[in-house]
């Protein structure tokens, strides 16, 4: 079953036998500007890197933290051809180019594929991350669930060198419109130091939301809803150098985010043009259930660097474990009255284990400077969805992976960059007979259960890639790029919505993804320019439709085709004055039939500015300004009804502003106010859903003031 990926292993550890004997000069890592890591699994020059990335620095995150300290609100305004922040805890409909992307802590994946809840972007408090990656576009340098692209967190590191540092902020959050109970509280803390060769790092955020309020005054709707949630993330660090080239690190990961409130719904309908909010309810009328949210997901990691295991070969082995409980709202669709249940909650729990082993050598030839990296993922991934109340939704699938793969690099005459690789994937996934639910909307609205019979699914695949860049003058550097990746669809919701009695004959096939992309960067004294276009297709995509009969939005398995554009300009208009914006645009369809895909994965037009003004040595001030534009696709259905992700989207603005003033050395003050004009609208995602609840209006104007002191 492994037979391919061992045999791409020998050949990947023969490589590293031949560039052994073909040089043995030592390579200084410390002329290469470190910038990313996460394209190709170790340090490399992001000039050097022939796709589009964009890297929100440490500065910049704290910068946004003054307004939102939500991470999505913070790769919305950011990153091009990410689709708009969705407001709340769920970033489903909120993909890369159209797709969904691979999230990362420190290179571990943090989505569950199997069973994708589209909760991973919230893993990690803003506080505890240095600087942030993404790349975009299909990748096989990752495998599975990186059809996407790769956002990846990249944790702070020990700065301190015989002493100890840290930090601790205070801040407030709470509404401009209606001040009553929407104020809440934030505390974060980080400690590092080094003593000889052990270092150590400690961050702490804790946070208490109020109710959100949207511009006319009213609560945020509670589905997937922020309003009274209880924050709490403990992140650790240690790290011991066995000597300049021998260094082993342990990490630590607590998340939880849940919402504990007394409140309750009042459900609007995107079709009415009824919005839905939340209100002070009898006890029988407040959220039922659980309090949704990740109820204490924890990662475990333990990672050795050796950078000279050969001459000119760094190697990388990490080791992690990660424990997932994502608990969702109590919804009455999940109801089924002859057994006694008025609805149901359920839960994605993901328990992961996973080896890595990465080799990174470099070789120096005549005018050629060459990289090779090559080496083994292993992975164990056992994924359930089940209800609170005891019932299976999602049997459990218990998934075996592991992949060889061999990425090479060669910088030809310092400007010519080539890049190519091969990433060989052999996966199993176990699932036991089962059978699904009866679900019920209402009384003559119900699926049928059905008896299925388990099975192992195999899937073998090879994903290549290779890329082309030219540095050889700043004002026009241009890439072309070609890249594939094996995506396992979504089998949690293929396996809950069968119509059949044996797994074999679902239609669980994997996809391979290939993107194509070219663009250039520009460099024009105070002004750089980026631009690229892409396409992307999908012998099998995955969407839905929704079956009247059952009430079962049921899966479709067709290809796809997604194309776009995205640009950034970033210009410094004097010392102290900075301007950057970005532009992208993304559109697909489903190729087999010739229709528009819908908001779950195509998101409106989005552009955004941001205006930096460091005034002097203590003030600095910042506006950024968010647009999302129109697009109306689709057409309402012969009830005159919006169905599924189909609603038209309306153009909308929103305005935030933020100061920073630096009262000492130690003291920082600051303050930050969200949707400055008070404009009243709908999110993209409020506006495309016609699923229940979801139409939920933005957060009206938002007041953040906060302290940090630091020693």
């Amino acid at each position: 079953m492994f037979r391919s990926s061992f045999t791409l292993i020998a050949m990947a550890v023969s490589c590293a036998s031949m560039a052994n004997e073909v040089s043995q000069s030592e390579s200084n890592t410390s002329e290469i500007e470190q910038i990313i890591v996460s394209g190709s699994r170790v340090f490399e020059s992001i000039d050097e890197v022939p796709a589009s990335i964009t890297v929100i620095t440490q500065k910049q995150i704290e910068d946004h933290l003054k307004v939102n300290p939500e991470l999505q609100n913070l790769l919305a305004q950011i990153v091009p051809g990410l689709a708009p922040d969705t407001g709340s805890s769920s970033n489903t409909g909120q993909g890369l180019r159209g797709r969904a992307p691979l999230v990362m802590i420190d290179g571990v994946p943090q989505s569950t594929p199997l069973r994708n809840g589209s909760l991973g972007i919230r893993t990690l408090d803003a506080s505890a991350i240095a600087r942030i990656e993404v790349i975009k576009g299909a990748t096989s340098i990752y495998g599975n669930g990186a059809s996407g692209g790769i956002i990846n967190y990249i944790t702070k590191q020990a700065q301190a060198d015989g002493q100890v540092e840290g930090e601790v902020s205070l801040s407030s959050r709470f509404s401009a419109v209606k001040l009553a109970e929407s104020g809440g509280a934030r505390i974060s803390a980080a400690i590092n130091g080094r003593a000889d060769k052990f270092s150590y790092l400690a961050t702490i955020g804790y946070e208490e939301n109020g109710v959100q309020r949207d511009a006319e005054g009213d609560i945020l709707g509670l589905q997937y809803g922020l309003s009274d949630a209880v924050t709490e993330n403990y992140f650790t660090k240690l790290g011991y150098d066995f000597d300049e080239d021998k260094q082993l690190q342990f990490s630590y990961n607590y998340y939880s985010s849940q919402q504990k409130t007394d409140l309750g719904d009042v459900f609007g309908n995107i079709n009415s043009g009824e919005k839905s909010y939340a209100q002070h309810v009898a006890p029988e009328l407040q959220k039922k259930g659980k309090p949704q949210g990740p109820a204490g997901n924890e990662n475990i990691t333990l990672k050795y660097t050796d950078y000279a295991v050969f001459t000119n070969t760094q190697l990388t082995l990490d080791a992690y474990m990660q424990d997932i409980e994502n608990i969702f709202f109590f919804s009455p669709n999940l109801a089924n009255p002859e057994a006694g249940f008025t609805g149901g909650q359920s839960v994605i729990v993901s328990e992961k284990q996973g080896a890595r082993a990465t080799f990174n050598t470099a070789i120096d030839f005549d005018n050629v400077a060459a990289t090779l990296i090559y080496g083994i993922d292993a992975l164990n991934d056992v994924t359930s969805q089940p209800m609170v109340d005891g019932r299976i939704w999602v049997p459990e699938m218990d998934m075996q992976s592991l992949a060889g793969y061999l990425q090479t690099k060669w910088v030809i005459a310092d400007d010519l960059v080539l890049k190519a690789g091969v990433r060989q994937e052999s996966i199993d996934i176990e699932v036991e007979d089962y059978t699904t639910l009866k679900l019920c909307r209402s009384a003559d609205q119900c699926s049928v259960p059905m008896s299925v019979k388990g099975d192992t699914i195999n899937y073998d695949a090879a994903t290549f890639n290779f890329a082309i860049k030219y540095n050889g003058y700043e004002q026009f550097s241009p890439f072309a790029s070609y890249s594939q990746g094996s995506d396992v669809s979504d089998i949690g919701r293929l396996l809950r919505t069968a119509t059949v009695k044996d797994i074999g004959l679902i239609q669980t096939d994997a996809s391979i993804t290939d993107n194509y992309e070219v663009g250039f960067n520009s460099q024009l004294e105070n002004l750089r320019f980026e631009f690229a276009l892409f396409k992307s297709t999908s012998e099998l995509g995955t969407s839905s439709v929704f079956n009247e009969k059952t009430g079962v939005y049921e899966p479709v398995r067709a290809p796809q085709r997604i194309w776009g554009y995205e640009a950034l300009v970033d210009y410094k208009l004097s010392q102290t004055l900075d301007l950057r914006a970005t532009y992208s645009f993304v559109e697909g369809k489903n190729t087999a039939n010739n229709t528009y895909l819908g908001g779950r994965q195509i998101a409106p037009p989005k552009f955004t500015a941001s205006l930096n003004w460091q005034a002097n040595d203590t003030l600095s001030m910042a506006l950024n300004w968010l647009y999302v534009g129109d697009r109306k696709r689709f057409e309402m259905n012969d009830k005159n009804q919006y169905v599924a992700d189909q609603g038209p989207i309306d153009s909308y603005n929103v305005l935030s502003a933020s100061a920073s003033y630096q009262l000492s050395h130690n003291f920082n003050t600051y303050m930050g106010i969200e949707n400055l004009l008070n404009n009243n609208y709908y999110p993209a995602r409020a506006q495309a859903y016609a699923y229940g609840g979801y139409n939920v209006k933005g957060l009206g104007r938002t007041i953040t003031l906060g302290v940090k002191y630091s020693f």
